[in-house]
């Protein structure tokens, strides 16, 4: 029986994330992080287009026998979407929104599809931590995986001193 604890702590990441996330300005989400690097408002449209791509992911993979996925070029994805440019309240809200359906995709789906090993995938290419093992190819460690991707950019924006610090109070 898989552990479900990761769906409840994933649901209150993002309920507590977007509380956070808001507290930054328009304009201060929108400076980049340094010289190269995603701005807060386009961390946050990389982590729409992960929702959109996993969400997709997670409910074929509960249809099919494999793990195998497409790939996406995600600076292109950011950079044709000009997230830069885009209301901070409406991105904050519609990564809100994507990742609650996602919690809810993986509390619908069955153990028994959580846990099922999968001989093909192609996890190596598509997840944020390639398993390192032929066991850990299942649905369940792909959704922690993905758990773990959100975590990591939302540290990105909320523990940079300079985004935190350059919002403006009101």
């Amino acid at each position: 029986m898989s552990d479900r604890t990761f769906v409840d702590r994933f649901a209150r990441l993002v309920d507590e994330s977007a509380s956070r996330l808001l507290a930054l300005s328009d304009a201060a989400a929108a400076v980049p992080r340094s010289p190269g690097k995603w701005s807060p408002k386009e961390i946050v449209g990389h982590l729409i287009d992960s929702a959109v791509n996993n969400h997709a992911r997670f409910v074929r993979a509960q249809l099919g026998d494999d793990l195998v996925f497409d790939g996406y070029e995600q600076d292109a994805w950011v950079g044709v979407q000009r997230y830069r440019d885009q209301p901070w309240t409406e991105l904050v809200d519609d990564w809100r929104s994507a990742n609650r359906r996602i919690a809810a995709v993986m509390r619908a789906a069955p153990d028994a599809e959580l846990d099922r090993v999968r001989a093909r995938h192609n996890l190596d290419a598509v997840a944020f931590a390639p398993p390192t093992s032929a066991e850990q190819a299942t649905l369940g460690y792909f959704m922690r995986d993905y758990v773990a991707h959100a975590e990591h950019h939302l540290r990105q924006i909320l523990q940079a001193p300079t985004a935190i610090d350059a919002a403006p109070r009101s």
